[in-house]
């Protein structure tokens, strides 16, 4: 820790607050003392203080020179366990949630920010049935019709000698072999049900803070409240979007997304084996014929019933919406679990003279599934741009397109899942024959559209190495470029050494790659959804017939396609174990559990308004947990908080601030370094982050500053400039490495430290005093009879009437 600021002696009681950032911090590293000792929360995420700071509050003589240090840690949230690790299979659902926060700003456009909810939440219903349709390939058509039809394939695998048609078993009949088959996608349904409902109440079940005494606003259009399908315009909250007061607690419309996602996928499971039993009773006419009929017309009503639910109703932030669904939606899953064990047992109904025979169809519901993404993401970007239209910001990542790219990666994402565990499994149960290959004699195959998808997966990384390639390039020109600059910023004319001003350059060089991400996302999703296009295409040209993929087709461009399907059912396959392998690594190894934590730390800041399989909003716990702290301890000691808050800890400082009232607000100042605010946030999330927005976070705490390096590859500027006699937030850029060469005060080259170690920098102290000085002196407060100050207790009329209000 940095050494110790002089604070004003009338300023009284001063707490600085601080909040690490990704890949977690422990207490002890962060308050520079081996004794720490937790004051508030649990194991997950908890306040913690220096042993000796304890009684901070009844001795404010002590501590006149030197605010009071704080720690929250919350890397728990993200990195705790092993079994976290699990959550790099829900990595689709997590990037469909943020392509939902991703839209541009709109003002007085209610319709089309509800569209593009709308339009988002659609594309994550699409996600659910794909992964569960997958799921019935596996089980269904590759495992129960296609292996159990083929001698050579159940004597392989002796464990699945009973399902073999040949030996004449009870479960050799094919409708038993696909209702045994369906338990596993139905499982897989109800582990993600499971999982949903389990981590709302472990990380999101903390109720924000209540009591809101802003004044009352000019009536306008609240966007929010347009989204959520209210028939009239309400007025807007004063406050950004960000400030709401059920912004962090959305378990309504979580549990209503959670219940039609359930039933989802039931019905997708219902429909796989409906389709199955109904193509062979369409060829004689009966009551097993008339019943299936019936349940194929049920899942239909119910699969409508669910986009109806999906459709209906968004987010609500405008209040802190405490109700629980009681209506249909709640009895959804119930209802189509019913169906689907109803279809299993119809499916199950002996029909004597079935006999497995080429594969189930499963093309047609992949292609359509395919033809439903691609055209959601287009109709998306539609939307996006007419809301991007009236005030394009030329700094917001694609133009505002960021939503529909960041999207139809998610469908990319789940594809390639999808995908790579189909061709794993039919090349494990085909030998050594390629899946979707041609050769003689009958071979276990998936559709063809998933072996059209695996040969454009070479395609699209030889596109990505284009612009890799020019980023390289331009990377290497930028620090040759910067060589005069650090030499000028350092002033090293007379100790000029060539290779400590390449090491500085190339650092400053590789944190300018952050800014160039658009393009990869851009050029990904761009080229995913024309080669998707074209997978589509050639499935349908070859007459989606297994085994016979790229038949039809000129030689050469025949072979050619073989061999890049070949490559690319290796690498799918190859990546999907990775990504097993990974997943299991994280269960022992402490760096891999963190490293993946830093991915789930930037993903999951958001709530899950469009995906509720997506691994939890750890947010919705952290930011409740920073307000509640600020506002008792600024109501019972009356005294002034800097919440400090380096990287992703700078963005739930805003968030909190942002929920703070107003008489709070006007005792905390905000203290951001190493900070994406708007580098990353602002140029994705526009409509929360963007310019607009942190000038009135600006102007909304009472005093804000902001520390950036050039060689920090995440952290930069806000760019909120001075205004109404505020100063701007963003300083002097600090130098990194502090000094050039060896000096007396640095007798050892100093590291260049990039992202990390920013109170190192003697003008972190510097910055922080100046924000403790520019705060109001202490409140007068009244003490209990023993002397303390009845800490988290309100002692003015505000707190008392918010205690009030939330008791109530």
């Amino acid at each position: 820790m940095s050494p110790a600021t002089p604070a004003p002696e009338s300023g009284g009681a001063a707490l600085e607050l601080l909040v690490h950032g990704v890949g977690g911090a422990t207490p002890q590293d962060m308050l520079d003392d081996p004794r720490t000792v937790r004051i508030t929360g649990d194991r997950t995420a908890a306040m913690h203080r220096r042993a000796e700071d304890l009684d901070a509050e009844d001795h404010p003589e002590r501590y006149a020179a030197r605010p009071v240090p704080e720690a929250y840690c919350w890397s728990n949230l993200t990195s705790g366990d092993g079994a976290r690790a699990l959550w790099l299979l829900l990595l689709p659902f997590m990037v469909a949630n943020l392509a939902h926060w991703m839209r541009p700003p709109a003002q007085g456009r209610p319709g089309l920010v509800r569209l593009y909810g709308v339009l988002v939440r659609l594309v994550a219903l699409t996600l659910t049935v794909l992964l569960t349709a997958a799921a019935c390939e596996v089980a269904l058509d590759l495992t129960a019709w296609q292996c159990a039809a083929s001698t050579a394939c159940t004597d392989a695998y002796s464990w699945l000698g009973f399902l073999s048609e040949g030996r004449g078993g009870w479960w050799s009949a094919p409708g038993r072999r696909l209702v045994l088959a369906a338990l596993v996608p139905a499982l897989l349904v109800g582990l993600l049900w499971y999982l949903s409902n389990r981590t709302w109440s472990a990380y999101e079940a903390q109720r924000p803070p209540t009591g809101y005494d802003d004044p009352v606003a000019e009536p306008q259009v609240d966007t929010e409240a347009a989204d959520a399908g209210e028939a009239t315009p309400v007025p807007a909250e004063p406050r950004p979007a960000l400030g709401r007061p059920g912004f962090w607690y959305g378990r309504r419309l979580v549990a209503r997304l959670r219940a039609a996602h359930t039933a989802a996928g039931f019905l997708t499971v219902a429909a796989a084996l409906a389709t199955a039993a109904g193509r062979h009773d369409a060829t004689t006419p009966g009551p097993r014929a008339l019943l299936g009929s019936i349940l194929q017309g049920a899942v239909a009503t119910l699969a409508l019933l669910v986009v109806w639910v999906v459709c209906r109703r968004g987010r609500s932030e405008r209040r802190l919406d405490l109700r629980i669904e009681r209506t249909l939606v709640s009895w959804l899953p119930g209802v189509s679990f019913a169906l689907l064990v109803l279809t299993a047992l119809h499916t199950g109904w002996s029909r004597p003279g079935w006999t497995s025979g080429g594969s189930l169809p499963g093309d047609v519901a992949f292609g359509a599934l395919t033809l439903a993404q691609g055209g959601l993401v287009v109709a998306l970007g539609v939307v996006a741009l007419l809301l991007q239209r009236p005030h394009r910001d030329p700094r917001t990542a694609l133009r505002g397109l960021g939503g529909p790219a960041v999207a139809m990666l998610a469908c990319a994402l789940a594809g390639v899942m999808s995908g790579g565990v189909a061709q794993r499994v039919a090349d494990w149960l085909d030998g050594p024959a390629t899946p979707g290959m041609g050769d003689a004699g009958p071979r276990i195959g998936p559709p063809v559209l998933l072996s059209w998808q695996a040969s454009v997966i070479p395609v699209l990384l030889l596109l990505l190495l284009v612009p890799a390639a020019l980023l390289a390039v331009r990377t290497v020109l930028t620090a040759r470029r910067l060589r005069a600059a650090v030499e000028g910023d350092y002033d090293a004319a007379d100790e000029r050494d060539p290779v400590r001003t390449g090491q500085i350059a190339a650092g400053r060089a590789r944190a300018s790659l952050t800014d160039s991400a658009p393009v990869l996302v851009g050029v990904v999703s761009g080229a995913t959804l024309l080669l998707g296009a074209g997978s589509v295409a050639g499935a349908w040209a070859s007459g989606n017939v297994p085994g016979r993929a790229f038949d039809g087709a000129h030689p050469a461009i025949a072979s050619l396609a073989s061999a890049t399907q070949a490559i690319g059912s290796w690498m799918i396959g190859f990546g999907f174990l990775l990504f097993v392998t990974w997943g299991r690594r994280a269960y022992r190894d402490a760096s891999a559990r963190r490293t993946i934590g830093i991915l789930w730390d930037v993903g999951t800041f958001w709530p899950r308004a469009a995906h509720p399989f997506a691994p939890p909003c750890y947010a919705e716990r952290a930011v409740p947990d920073l307000t509640w702290r600020m506002s008792s301890w600024t109501r019972s000691t009356g005294g002034r908080l800097v919440i400090s808050g380096h990287s992703q800890g700078s963005v739930l400082a805003a968030a909190a601030v942002w929920q703070l009232p107003p008489t709070t607000r006007g005792r905390v100042a905000l203290l951001t370094y190493g900070s994406p605010l708007e580098r990353l946030y602002g140029r994705w999330f526009p409509a929360y982050f963007g310019p607009e927005a942190l000038r009135a976070l600006n102007r909304t705490v009472h005093c804000w500053s902001n520390l950036y390096r050039a060689t920090d590859p995440i952290g930069g500027p806000v760019r909120v400039p001075a205004e109404d006699g505020r100063p701007a937030v963003d300083g002097a850029v600090l130098l990194d490495p502090v000094a050039y060469g060896r000096t007396r005060e640095h007798p050892l080259p100093e590291p260049i430290l990039g992202h990390s170690d920013y109170q190192a920098d003697p003008a972190f102290a510097r910055r922080r005093g100046a924000l403790l000085d520019r705060l109001p002196p202490a409140l007068p407060h009244q003490r209990e009879p023993n002397g303390r100050t009845g800490q988290g207790e309100p002692n003015d009329r505000e707190g008392q009437e918010s205690s009030g209000r939330s008791s109530g």
